[in-house]
């Protein structure tokens, strides 16, 4: 009892309250994208519901479990990102989704790993730092780093481009926090400019297609850039105040792609309009500055690394999905966290932000 007690007593309620938020916008929008004159609970309606269910039941495991256990299951956690990141090249288990092979079947359900790989990145990777964070000053020491980080990320670019860009923002904010010398991180971002056009070499051809779209933005034969276009007319269309819940007519006509993950945002802004994503927008910036303001407040810094892992994780998200939508960044993949269609990515979102709720709950009460 006394245990529950510390956890009720040092939660931060807004952390709790928006995800709380959130779970009503997704599944009430993810209604709404498979509306056709009549409301039906549908099969996403139903999986997103179930997703969230068991996405708080994680979350509370993991503010029940104390972080620092996972500081000495570096290793495990390495080798566990890898190998689940793995398991989508084995016959009969991975799977193919809109050109990627990045997800893993399980019965009737597909589960994507690089999702859970997350997560665990950002449990490794800010061990990895707290044990070196002193290093970061020299190129050397930043050259380790990256290493330590690469193959987990190149795993995950093969098939994923919007998670592997992801971790790279993980990488960047966490050395960047711990330490990271400005000249060293401005050199970087000059070498990777300069890189581009040899990364795009490697990269598969649905990758391509979409550099290329948002390279070219006004060649509509290119299809990434018809999707742009329409979710772009889909938002504009929504005015102020939108065309009402349920009433999208781009979406409803199907004009709006991938409308219920990666372009959710569309749907929003169309039937609930300027209002509703500007509404939508802050609720995620609060909920980024209480992330970020947890982070400097850890008791430790293995505790703040990790929680700004998960603070760039989330920020990097946000800002490129949305963006996106409106055709400011490239199309990549990437959903919306808490709001977007899928059920892995709700489970690992609501852990990831278990854990920071434990993290913020120790750092309040540090006898506990």
């Amino acid at each position: 009892m006394k245990y529950l007690n510390h956890i009720v007593k040092n939660i931060n309620i807004t952390l709790l309250i928006i995800p709380l938020l959130f779970a009503v916008i997704s599944i009430v929008m993810i209604a709404s994208s498979g509306y056709r004159g009549a409301f039906v609970f549908t099969r996403d309606v139903k999986v997103q519901t179930l997703a969230y269910i068991l996405g708080f039941v994680a979350m509370i495991i993991m503010i029940v479990i104390d972080y620092s256990v996972f500081e000495n299951m570096d290793k495990f956690l390495y080798i566990f990102s890898v190998g689940i990141l793995l398991m989508v090249y084995i016959p009969g288990l991975g799977s193919t989704q809109m050109g990627a092979q990045s997800w893993i079947k399980l019965g009737p359900l597909n589960f994507q790993p690089s999702e859970l790989a997350k997560l665990s990145f950002a449990l490794l990777f800010a061990c990895y730092i707290k044990k070196n964070h002193s290093e970061l000053q020299s190129f050397k020491g930043f050259i380790k780093a990256v290493l330590y980080a690469a193959p987990i990320i190149l795993l995950i670019m093969k098939n994923d481009l919007g998670s592997s860009l992801v971790l790279c923002a993980m990488v960047i904010i966490m050395m960047w926090y711990a330490g990271l010398s400005g000249k060293i991180l401005a050199i970087t971002i000059a070498i990777g400019a300069a890189l581009m056009p040899v990364v795009y070499h490697f990269l598969a051809d649905h990758q391509k297609l979409r550099i290329d779209a948002f390279l070219n933005p006004d060649d509509l034969s290119i299809k990434a850039n018809w999707q742009v276009f329409n979710s772009k007319v889909a938002i504009g269309s929504g005015g102020l105040k939108g065309k009402g819940l349920f009433h999208g007519t781009q979406k409803e006509l199907d004009f709006v792609p991938v409308q219920k993950s990666d372009f959710i945002f569309s749907v929003i802004a169309e039937e609930l309009g300027l209002i509703g994503g500007v509404v939508l927008i802050v609720l995620f910036a609060v909920f980024l500055f209480k992330i970020f303001k947890m982070s400097i407040n850890a008791k430790d810094l293995y505790g703040s690394l990790i929680t700004m892992g998960i603070f760039a994780m989330f920020f990097f998200q946000i800002f490129e999905n949305i963006a996106m939508t409106m055709g400011i960044m490239p199309v990549t993949g990437i959903t919306l966290p808490f709001i977007s269609y899928g059920g892995s990515g709700i489970m690992s979102n609501m852990a990831a932000l278990g854990l920071v709720l434990g993290i913020g709950i120790r750092s309040r009460d540090r006898s506990f």
